[in-house]
Parts: structure tokens; C-alpha cells; sequence
């Protein structure tokens, strides 16, 4: 064995002499075999219950159906996670496909496949170069990013407005509040007699 070993440092180690390392490999533990294999009648899964059933597995933090940890401690402070705005990052190095002068916003990004998925703006950073000019439309642009598109001779402006997907703008698709009628405005319906048995 140690001379092997020696042998093939002396030889070096190559695509059809590797092998892994001692110890590194085990047997296949065996399950359901009987009693004589070492594991006992029920393969290490003890008597009955949930837990030695085929495909019977439990969440992680289940108790057994009493109130668990998580949710008997207290909830204590304010977490800003469900108002915080996720941007889409992109860099400089990345807009280099884009031709000289065109622009650059969100569709044009998103046909590039540069930008996915759901988020609130777009960030513009200054890692990589820029060679040409290009009007950049992003609702943030990082120091070193607005130094370096305005060397390269391009404009960064601010986006336009989003439209609602039925093609209003954003103006007329807020309904205007009603105004508040006066009880005297109002219409009273004469109420009908009731006819009863006599």
C-alpha cells in the first residue's frame, strides 16, 4: 500500500490514477435485513408512531400540535421589511451592448434580459467602463456611475411615468371620491301601507 502510494506521487497524479481518500468512502447502510444485520428488526426507526411509518416526517418546529416556540414567545419592535424597496442592480460594464445614443430604461434593460422579476426602480453603479454616450433613465445612479456616463458624453433623466396595464395614466385611474350628500338631498320613498288580514 505505501509503496503504491509512493509510486504514484512519484508518477503524479492524473486523470487515471485518482482515487479517493481512505475513509472517504463507506459501505451503503443496509436496511431491512433482519435481525442478524446489525440494524434489528425496525431498521433503527424504534416501534410504531408517525416517525416509523413510510414517508412519515414532521416540519421543522412542529410540537406535537401544542403552540409552538416560535409563536408562544413575544413579538417585540417594528420590522420595516414588508415597506423596504428592492432596486434592480445593473452596472456600467453590462450597458456596453447598448449603441451609441440609444436609451436606456427599464424595457429596453428587461429585453435584454439585464434586469427580472418584481422590484421598485432600478440602481445604476460604476463598476466597468462606459465608451459611448447613452441616455440613462434610472431612478438611482451611484456617484462614480454619473461621473463616468457623464465623461463618456451621455445624460441620465429621470424615468417617465408608469401606466396602469389598461393603458390610463395614472390621473384618471384614480376614481374621484363622491361628494357627500345632504340628508335633505336626499330622495325618501313613500313607504307602502301594509296590508294585513282583517
Amino acid at each position: 500500500m505505501k509503496s503504491e502510494a509512493k509510486k504514484e506521487k512519484a508518477a503524479g497524479l492524473r486523470l487515471h490514477n485518482l482515487r479517493p481518500r481512505p475513509g472517504a468512502r463507506h459501505r451503503v447502510k443496509r436496511l431491512g435485513c433482519g435481525e442478524s444485520s446489525g440494524h434489528g428488526k425496525t431498521s433503527g426507526k424504534g416501534h410504531k408512531g408517525q416517525k416509523a411509518r413510510s414517508g412519515g416526517s414532521l416540519r421543522l418546529g412542529f410540537e406535537g400540535g401544542q403552540m409552538p416556540l416560535i409563536r408562544r414567545l413575544p413579538k417585540r419592535g417594528f420590522n420595516n421589511a414588508a415597506f423596504h424597496k428592492r432596486y434592480a442592480i445593473v452596472n456600467l460594464s453590462e450597458l456596453a451592448d447598448f449603441k451609441s445614443g440609444s436609451i436606456v430604461n427599464e424595457e429596453s434593460l428587461r429585453a435584454a434580459n439585464l434586469v427580472r422579476g418584481n422590484f421598485y426602480g432600478i440602481k445604476i453603479l460604476g463598476d466597468g467602463e462606459l465608451k459611448h454616450g447613452l441616455t440613462i433613465q434610472a431612478e438611482k445612479v451611484s456617484t462614480a456611475a454619473r461621473e463616468k456616463i457623464e465623461k463618456a458624453g451621455g445624460t441620465i433623466a429621470a424615468p417617465e411615468a408608469k401606466t396602469p396595464r389598461n393603458g390610463a395614466t395614472e390621473a384618471s385611474a384614480e376614481k374621484p371620491k363622491r361628494a357627500a350628500r345632504s340628508p335633505a338631498s336626499r330622495k325618501v320613498k313613500p313607504k307602502k301601507p301594509k296590508v294585513g288580514k282583517k
